[in-house]
C-alpha cells in the first residue's frame, strides 16, 4: 500500500476507536460481549447438531440449502443457478465469504456491487483489496474517489461525499434494472428458526434480496442456537466495528417472498425473491482451530494491530485481514498460503486479543502455527541461515 494510503486507512481507524470507545466499556454491552462468548464457544463445541437442525428449518421455512465442502464445490453451484436464470448480470452485497471463493474473479458476468466502498474499490480495478471488513476503502481519501468514481463513470463530481454518493447509487441502481438474481453472505444464521440475519446502513440488502432469486453464501460457523443468539452476535459486531449500537437495517430472511391475502391461498413472489438459495460452506472450517471460529467479523483486531496499521492490507489472506486472516488461510488453502500471507510479520504483541470482543488468542494461535510451518519448511531464509550457523558453527554468525 502506498504511503498517502495507510495514513488515510490509519485515520480511519482513529475515527472508528474514537466511536466504539464511548459505548464498548459501558455495562450494557460488556454483558452482550460476555453473552456472545458464550454462545460462539457453544456453537463451535455443538456446530454439527445446529447444522442438522438448520438443514431441517430451512426445509420448513422453504429455502433450498446446499453443503459446499470447497469454495470450488460453491462457485460450482452458484454456476449452475446463474445458468437456470440465464444471469447476465447480478447484484451483490459485501460478504467476505464471497471475496474468500473469490467469485468476482471466477464469474464471466456482470457482477454489480451494491455496497458503496466496496463499488469504489471495484470502479478502482487495479489494487482493489478491501482493507477493513466494514470499511472496505477506508485507505481512500476523497480525492482519490472523486477521480476514481469521475473517470470509471463518465462523470464530473465534486470531492464531496454526497455528489459521490449520488452518482454511484444512480449508475448502479441503472445497471440492475435487467438483475434476476442477486447474491450476498450473512452475518449469522439462527438454526432453530431457519433465519439469516444480515445487518448493513446502506439499504443495500434489500435491493439485492428484491431480486428473483436470492443466493445466500455463509461459512458453518455463523451458525447460532436461536433467533435471539443471531440479534446479539450481529449488535456485537456493529458495536465494535462501526461504534453504533445498531446499523440503520437488520435484514431477518427466513424464506421466499409470499403472500396469502386472496382466499388465504399461498402466493410465492410478492416483492421479494421467488427463490432463496443458501449455500454453507465449509472450506476448512471443520478442520479449523476452534478460536479461529469464534470471530464475528468486526475488524477490531485489525484497527489497533501495530503491523497492519504499518503495512495494511499485505498483512492478510484474501478478504480476511490481519493475523486472524493468516490463521485461517492454513485451513481455507495450505502451509504455503499462510506463510505467504503473513505468518512471520506478526510481533506476537498479543493486541488483536486485548482489543477482540471474542478474545481469540490470535497471537498465540500464529505462534503455534510458526512451530507447524517451519516443520513443513515454511520459515524465512534468514532464519534458516541462523540456525544453520549454530548447529555447523556454535554460533549464529
Amino acid at each position: 500500500m502506498k504511503t498517502s494510503e495507510l495514513e488515510t486507512m490509519r485515520k480511519s481507524f482513529n475515527t472508528v476507536k474514537k466511536r466504539s470507545s464511548s459505548i464498548k466499556d459501558s455495562p450494557n454491552i460488556k454483558r452482550l460481549t460476555s453473552r456472545v462468548q458464550e454462545i460462539k464457544k457453544y456453537s463451535s463445541d455443538n456446530n454439527e447438531e445446529l447444522f442438522n437442525q438448520a438443514l431441517e428449518s430451512f426445509k420448513r421455512n422453504d429455502i433450498e440449502v446446499k453443503f459446499a465442502k470447497t469454495s470450488k464445490d460453491a462457485l460450482n453451484i452458484i454456476d449452475g443457478l446463474l445458468e437456470e436464470y440465464d444471469a447476465k448480470v447480478i447484484a451483490k452485497a459485501k460478504s467476505n465469504t464471497l471475496g474468500e471463493i473469490d467469485l468476482k474473479n471466477h464469474l464471466n458476468i456482470d457482477v454489480i456491487e451494491t455496497d458503496l466502498g466496496d463499488r469504489i474499490l471495484q470502479l478502482k480495478k487495479t489494487d482493489n483489496k478491501p482493507v477493513h471488513p466494514t470499511g472496505p476503502a477506508s485507505h481512500l481519501n476523497i480525492s482519490e474517489i472523486t477521480d476514481i468514481v469521475n473517470d470509471s463513470l463518465n462523470v464530473n463530481v465534486n470531492p464531496e461525499p454526497k455528489e459521490i454518493m449520488k452518482a454511484v447509487r444512480s449508475d448502479v441502481l441503472k445497471r440492475l434494472e435487467s438483475a434476476r438474481v442477486g447474491i450476498s453472505g450473512a452475518n449469522a444464521i439462527a438454526s432453530e428458526e431457519g433465519s439469516l440475519v444480515m445487518v448493513h446502513n446502506e439499504g443495500n440488502i434489500s435491493i439485492v434480496s428484491l431480486k428473483d432469486l436470492h443466493i445466500i453464501v455463509a461459512g458453518i460457523d455463523k451458525i447460532v442456537p436461536t433467533l435471539e443468539d443471531a440479534i446479539s452476535v450481529v449488535k456485537l459486531e456493529t458495536v465494535f466495528a462501526t461504534g453504533n449500537f445498531v446499523t440503520s437495517y437488520m435484514n431477518v430472511i427466513s424464506g421466499p417472498s409470499k403472500t396469502a391475502d386472496i382466499e388465504k391461498k399461498l402466493i410465492k413472489n410478492m416483492y421479494g425473491a421467488e427463490r432463496v438459495v443458501v449455500i454453507l460452506l465449509d472450506n476448512g472450517r471443520s478442520e479449523a482451530i476452534e478460536e479461529c471460529l469464534y470471530c464475528i467479523g468486526c475488524g477490531n483486531c485489525i484497527v489497533h494491530c501495530p503491523v497492519y496499521n504499518a503495512v495494511g492490507n499485505e498483512f492478510g489472506f484474501n478478504n480476511y485481514l490481519g493475523g486472524r486472516g493468516v490463521a485461517m488461510s492454513k485451513f481455507i488453502e495450505d502451509d504455503e498460503t499462510c506463510f505467504n500471507s503473513g505468518l512471520y510479520m506478526c510481533t506476537l504483541c498479543g493486541l488483536c486479543t486485548l482489543n477482540c470482543p471474542l478474545s481469540i488468542p490470535t497471537n498465540e494461535i500464529l505462534e503455534n502455527m510458526r512451530k507447524l510451518s517451519t516443520d513443513v519448511g515454511f520459515y524465512p531464509r534468514a532464519h534458516g541461515k541462523i540456525k544453520d550457523n549454530i548447529d555447523n558453527n556454535n554460533s549464529p554468525y
